[in-house]
This record gives C-alpha cells, sequence and structure tokens, in this order.
C-alpha cells in the first residue's frame, strides 16, 4: 500500500492578497522595445516608467503618493532622439535621474520637488561620445555621483560588453543651468572629454 507525501513547505498555506484599483496605476503606456531592462525605477518619493513616445524617448515621472488612473496628458521627461533603453534614480539624492538611450547618449534630469507639472526638456547634464546606444545604468552604490554605463555592441556572434565610467563634480547636481562640463570617460583605459 502507497502512501501519499505532502511536501513541506513553510510556503504552502500563503496567499496573496491583490491591491485594490486605487491603490495601483492605469492607462499608462509602457515602451514596446524589446531591451533587457526593467522599464521601471523607484525611490523613496517617486517611480518611473519608460513609455512609448513618438520622435524620440520619454519616460513618466510619478510620486508615490499619485496612484490609480493616470491621465494621457500626464508631462512627461523627454529630451532623447532616441528610444530610451533605462532609467536609474541615483541613490543619493532623490530627485535625480539618469536615462539611457538608443541615440548613444546619456542625460541627467533633476526632478522638481512635487513632481512634474510641465514637460522636462533640458537635462541638467547631457553624457555623450558612446559609439553605441546605451543600455544599462547604475549608479555607483557608495561614491557620490559616479554613473557606471554599459553598452553594448555586437561583434561576430559574442556580445561584449564594455564600461565607461562618468563623473561628476560635486556641487554640478546642484544647478539646473549646467549645460556641459568637463567630464571625463574612461573606455578600454583611455580617457577622453565629453561635453
Amino acid at each position: 500500500m502507497s502512501r501519499k507525501v505532502v511536501r513541506a513547505s513553510k510556503f504552502r498555506h500563503v496567499f496573496g492578497q491583490g491591491v485594490k484599483a486605487d491603490q495601483c496605476y492605469d492607462d499608462i503606456r509602457i515602451s514596446q522595445m524589446t531591451w533587457d531592462s526593467n522599464f521601471c525605477s523607484v525611490n523613496p518619493k517617486f517611480v518611473a516608467m519608460i513609455v512609448d513616445a513618438s520622435g524620440g524617448g520619454a519616460f513618466l515621472v510619478l510620486p508615490l503618493n499619485k496612484t490609480g488612473r493616470i491621465d494621457m496628458s500626464q508631462p512627461t521627461v523627454c529630451g532623447h532622439t532616441g528610444p530610451v533603453l533605462d532609467i536609474e534614480f541615483c541613490p543619493h539624492n532623490d530627485n535625480i535621474i539618469a536615462s539611457g538611450s538608443e541615440d548613444c547618449s546619456v542625460m541627467i534630469w533633476e526632478i522638481p520637488e512635487g513632481g512634474l507639472v510641465t514637460p522636462l526638456n533640458d537635462p541638467v547634464v547631457k553624457l555623450e561620445g558612446h559609439s553605441k546606444r546605451v543600455g544599462i545604468l547604475s549608479w555607483h552604490p557608495t561614491a557620490h555621483n559616479v554613473l557606471p554605463m554599459f553598452t553594448t555592441c555586437p561583434c561576430t556572434a559574442v556580445r561584449r560588453v564594455r564600461r565607461a565610467w562618468a563623473t561628476c563634480p560635486r556641487g554640478a547636481w546642484r544647478s539646473t543651468s549646467v549645460k556641459s562640463l568637463g567630464f571625463t570617460s574612461s573606455m578600454r583605459g583611455s580617457a577622453s572629454p565629453l561635453s
């Protein structure tokens, strides 16, 4: 006589409960780009999502307390000429977000304290000089204003990842009038100025 044995699991009697509609985000046009990205980034103040946009790339930044149905005319952050591939909030300043795009550039944006009221078109800093699209962004977890960017380039059948580190002077994030700074980027060990 065989006896059926039930596998012991500490999650056996745990069930999830769905949130109510007023606690969700609804009617957001998430980007249809097929890229290895989360398409969103969250910090203690804001949630940002890459959205479909014509004529370039854009992403939406919403305060965490604004839930429910999102109006189609909600202001976006748009400044890239190609689709946005990745976004990432700065771990040291909740109002700073970086965006990487297919147009081979990275832009650093400063979100106003209460969130976006009008579309944001001018970045605080624009990092140019990449030869390939910028697909992965990740702020350095302990060093202030250090942003590693990863660009991929197809090479025969293998995809290689190149690293480029861009650093910014400490006071550059404080001013929204900064357009170009003397950034340095090291790609394969060589330093080059970016504008």
